[in-house]
């Protein structure tokens, strides 16, 4: 018999049930991205204004497994004490934040259709957003980590030019919006990354190609080593050299709000590696399980309150229904 019920699977959930019952360690994650708010409607309800932005979403995620967390954002005065007091708590650190006291915070509206994959803007307010010019602050320098949100890739280079110290790990994300606008400079900062998320038809776009493994190797011949290719619904891909990791996405009951999925996965993804400080091919298997289980999460509330709920029992029962989605025996 030979039984497949995957030793790795297996190393991947004994491993994190380790980690995740031990302290948090000394290394610092650093994440940049936006602090905003959403006006949300989904087949499943609607709500006119909830806090939102890649920033918030994968600092909830990433609080999970690791702190502190730098966080680097800019918002306006209207954005809530409250929320950011509840960040606080969570280790999150706020000294690379800019208030803007008479400013309005980042402000996006949009409606899901049925199939909750695809989705039409309504509205876009840049606000504050528009003078976003990051500058770290000393005490982020010893960041080990570096997660850069959705944001101009002129934005993202210039936060990677005033690290003193090659971080460990840095990972971005980005759209198609960019690849059309600023292609030069997102190729620049391609250059300057260890790592890329993006969607299959993101991914076909950068690339020019249709395979989504011809379109892995010419992204990372552009500079990544690594390359996460995001299938909604239907998982998601880690490439590294010729090697592949195919993760699998939880059928869920209900899918109230997919908005923030993808920063959860990434905050996940790399809070559980800033934990483990290892950026290893079998680790980074573990956490693209570990980012889809807190993924599986965000949807299933609007905005980010189904993330402040959860508890590390939670996360571990998740990730055993993953494990056990890819667990079978050939006889």
């Amino acid at each position: 018999m030979l039984n497949c019920s995957s030793r790795t699977a297996e190393a991947v959930l004994w491993d994190y049930r380790i980690t995740f019952a031990a302290k948090f360690n000394t290394m610092s994650l650093l994440i940049v991205g936006t602090m905003a708010f959403d006006a949300l409607e989904t087949p499943f309800g609607k709500v006119d204004k909830i806090i939102g932005g890649s920033a918030t979403y994968a600092a909830w995620a990433a609080s999970n497994f690791t702190q502190p967390i730098k966080q680097v954002s800019i918002v306006g005065g209207d954005f809530p004490d409250s929320e950011i007091n509840e960040l606080k708590a969570r280790g999150v650190a706020f000294e690379g934040v800019e208030v803007v006291p008479d400013g309005k915070s980042f402000f996006w509206s949009g409606r899901y259709h049925l199939d909750m994959n695809t989705r039409d803007t309504l509205v876009t307010e840049l606000n504050v957003l528009a003078q976003f010019d990051p500058k770290l602050p000393d005490s982020y320098q010893d960041s080990g980590f570096v997660m850069l949100g959705n944001l101009a890739p002129a934005v993202q280079i210039s936060v990677i030019n005033q690290l003193q110290k090659r971080p460990k790990l840095i990972i971005m994300d980005t759209m198609n919006f960019w690849m059309d606008v600023a292609m030069d400079e997102l190729k620049q900062a391609l250059k300057m990354v260890d790592l890329l998320m993006v969607n299959d038809s993101e991914a076909r776009q950068l690339s020019g190609e249709h395979s989504i493994v011809k379109a892995a190797k010419k992204i990372q011949a552009m500079g990544p080593k690594y390359l996460i290719i995001k299938k909604g619904e239907h998982g998601a891909l880690l490439f590294y050299g010729d090697q592949i990791f195919s993760a699998p996405a939880l059928p869920l009951e209900d899918v109230f709000d997919p908005t923030g999925a993808g920063d959860t996965f990434a905050g996940g993804f790399i809070g559980y590696l800033t934990r483990i400080n290892d950026i290893s091919f079998e680790s980074m298997k573990a956490a693209v399980i570990i980012g889809s289980a807190m993924a599986s999460y965000c949807v299933e509330k609007f905005g980010p309150n189904r993330l402040k709920e959860l508890t590390a029992e939670d996360i571990d029962n998740r990730v055993k229904e993953f494990i056990a989605l890819s667990n079978f025996e050939i006889r």
